[in-house]
């Protein structure tokens, strides 16, 4: 089987290797290298460098859409082309080329959570449960039928970093199912049910700032749904505090909300609206991020200091 990959973050990594296993892989296509971070160097993408590694023929369009892509992609003869969190929209003509359709890999059991940041939401909503799903590709984002699902588990101190991980290799088996079972023949396929679709637009680092007046479990939902970014954070002192390790207790809220009730070697325990939260890992401006043992050994926290505006 001809294979087409396109694909740009960590995440995609595993179902190209898979893939690279199993089948012939004719081109790799992934976002075009683009500075990143404060020093601006120009970066590749994950997908890229594995694809190096493997030795792997690769393109990086601007405009995947543009006819002389659309060409270039009809030349390789592709059987299948297979998506992973690319980064840009496939035309309909795109996806006509394949015999054997274009199917994506989906970080959540639709119809839930369609959108690019599945993972994050699912967290911050406080889901016990996730997967990935492989469709067939319509034009409608996330919206083409079901092939197969692969669950995972979301423990209650999983953050959206542990869960992209997680799910990156699911991702990489459940492919693998996926484009066995196309060999054989025509698989059955599931129209996703309109009335359970929900979304999951981008995150943005706007969305970061802790609420103090949600209960500790929306919260500790919240610091788990923003890492490894874009963090969630509240106001300490004036300075911005990033928040990355909390664990719910069973202590009720004692006074205003976003005030530290207590602070020890165990952590800032924080009034929500109805229960104490406690923080155990932060950063502060300019500093490393550090446990609050750590940081209250240099810094005098009282009692009834209010987090946030």
């Amino acid at each position: 089987m001809r294979v087409i990959f396109m694909g740009t973050p960590d995440f995609a990594v595993p179902c190209l290797e898979s893939i690279h296993e199993h089948y012939e892989v004719v081109g790799v296509f992934t976002q075009p290298d683009r500075p990143q971070g404060r020093g601006k160097k120009i970066g590749v993408s994950a997908v890229k460098e594995a694809a190096l590694r493997l030795g792997l023929p690769i393109y990086q369009p601007d405009r995947i859409k543009q006819k002389e892509n659309r060409e270039f992609i009809e030349s390789l003869k592709p059987d299948v082309i297979v998506v992973v969190a690319y980064g840009q929209l496939l035309s309909q003509k795109i996806l006509d080329v394949p015999p054997l359709g274009c199917i994506n890999v989906h970080a959540s059991l639709l119809p839930a959570y369609r959108g690019s940041a599945p993972i994050n939401w699912a967290i911050v909503n406080g889901e016990t449960l996730s997967g990935v799903t492989t469709m067939e590709m319509v034009k409608e984002l996330d919206a083409g039928p079901m092939i197969h699902k692969l669950e995972v588990a979301i423990p209650e101190e999983m953050t959206a970093g542990d869960l992209f991980a997680a799910l990156s290799v699911k991702g990489g088996q459940l492919i693998i199912r996926t484009l066995k079972a196309l060999e054989k023949g025509p698989v059955e396929k599931i129209t996703q049910a309109e009335d359970q679709v929900t979304f999951a637009p981008m995150m943005d680092k706007s969305m970061s700032v802790i609420d103090w007046t949600k209960t500790a479990q929306e919260i500790h939902n919240h610091i788990r749904g923003f890492n490894p970014w874009p963090i969630a954070y509240t106001e300490f002192e004036g300075k911005r505090m990033k928040v990355f390790k909390s664990t719910r207790t069973d202590l009720k809220a004692k006074g205003q909300a976003g005030t530290i009730v207590k602070a020890d070697k165990a952590g800032f325990y924080v009034n929500c609206s109805d229960f104490q939260l406690l923080i155990e890992e932060i950063q502060l401006p300019n500093k490393r991020r550090m446990h609050v043992k750590d940081f209250i050994v240099g810094h005098d926290v009282k009692k009834g200091l209010k987090l946030g505006e």
